[in-house]
């Protein structure tokens, strides 16, 4: 259903980016932002089903071409990438080219990793029209989230011993001292609770309902 395209940054450099692309042609835009295992598979169809329900899907590869298949590589790729570099430039540049080609509205959304950068590029990324973290929080001091003007969505799970539920009342009473609109939710379930290739954490009431409020979420916030 996609294809592979080169994305131009900001600083001129290319990122090579998974291209989803719905039916109607004028679609609002989503950057679709990975967890920290990479451009894979599961992240490609995640990207097809925001295609499918209208939006044309961009996923930037963060981590140009590689991929990790155990815990040990993705944590040390994840490691290595430079969030700052990664939000200012590929996930803008992926912005930007959302906008150039439709001039519609675009939300950043993601993942793990991708929700982290999710709001790191909340506070980064000036064209982003909105957001959606799914449990991931960007090391930032939380008074930072009191910056974040844009409309945002967020999904956390009380069974996470990185996003912790303390950490997240903590970006929630934060967001509450911010200009944004903001909706957070949590569910009584574990980490990567919407990843359906892993059927050790994957709860479908859980992502079903987390998928159901994303998209009218969306299409509020992008109309």
């Amino acid at each position: 259903m996609g294809e592979m395209i080169q994305v131009k940054r900001p600083d001129g450099k290319s990122c090579p980016a998974y291209l989803a692309t719905p039916k109607g042609a004028n679609a609002p835009g989503f950057v679709c932002i990975q967890e920290y295992w990479g451009l894979n598979e599961q992240i490609k169809k995640t990207a097809d089903r925001f295609a499918q329900a209208g939006y044309r899907t961009l996923v930037p590869d963060l981590y140009r071409g590689k991929l990790a298949t155990v815990a040990d590589e993705a944590k040390h790729l994840m490691t290595d990438l430079n969030f700052p570099d990664a939000a200012e430039q590929d996930i803008r540049g992926a912005v930007q080219h959302l906008k150039q080609a439709s001039k519609k509205k675009v939300a950043v959304g993601g993942f793990c990793m991708g929700g982290a950068l999710t709001l790191l590029a909340a506070l980064r990324v000036p064209e982003m029209d909105a957001g959606a973290c799914f449990y991931g929080l960007p090391p930032v001091e939380p008074a930072e989230f009191k910056k974040i003007k844009i409309p945002l969505i967020c999904h956390f799970a009380n069974q996470d011993d990185w996003c912790t539920p303390a950490k997240v009342t903590e970006l929630e009473n934060m967001l509450k001292q911010s200009k944004s609109k903001f909706q957070m939710y949590r569910y009584d379930a574990h980490h990567a609770f919407m990843n359906e290739m892993r059927p050790e954490v994957y709860h479908a009431a859980s992502a079903k309902l987390a998928w159901d409020r994303t998209l009218s979420f969306l299409k509020k916030a992008l109309s």
